[in-house]
């Protein structure tokens, strides 16, 4: 059995009056994330991650910030091709593991939906996708509520 891992990290700066979309769900907040897709950090970082482990490159290489048909998409597309991709590869979907940094708002009652969200996008149990959220403590860019960050570590295999 080969087995790989892969490993992604995201962030977006927050703006005022932009939806706040974070693990395929929509979050209330005043303020959202901005990026050329529906800036969802939570979905990039998982898709740089599963990308990485299948050695693939990133996000970027396959879609283009520059490119006008992903402007505004919706990051769960993006992840179901990620997944179409890797599993062109001859790999499967161990587990994921992510942690997104955020200061405000708390995320953690919101962590169940986006685990039945994301593990419907990624053909895997709820129990293979792992969510953890944590503040800085007031401090850098998250702590002064400007931005969002994520980190992911995906593991894949191949019998």
């Amino acid at each position: 059995m080969k087995i790989r891992v892969g490993q992604g990290y995201d962030v977006h700066q927050l703006a005022a009056g932009i939806p706040f979309w974070l693990g395929g769900i929509l979050i209330p907040h005043s303020h959202g994330a901005v990026g050329h897709s529906d800036a969802d950090v939570l979905i990039h970082v998982i898709c740089d991650a599963l990308l990485g482990a299948a050695n693939l490159r990133d996000i970027g290489y396959h879609f283009s910030d520059q490119d006008p048909q992903y402007k505004g998409i919706d990051s769960k597309v993006l992840l179901r091709r990620v997944m179409e991709l890797v599993r062109q590869q001859g790999y499967q979907v161990s587990n994921v593991d992510a942690t997104v940094c955020l200061q405000t708002p708390k995320i953690n009652p919101h962590i169940p939906a986006m685990q039945r969200v994301l593990a419907e996008v990624m053909g895997v149990g709820e129990e293979d996708v792992s969510i953890k959220a944590t503040t800085t403590e007031h401090l850098g860019f998250v702590g002064r509520q400007e931005g969002v960050a994520a980190y992911c570590v995906a593991l894949i295999y191949r019998r």
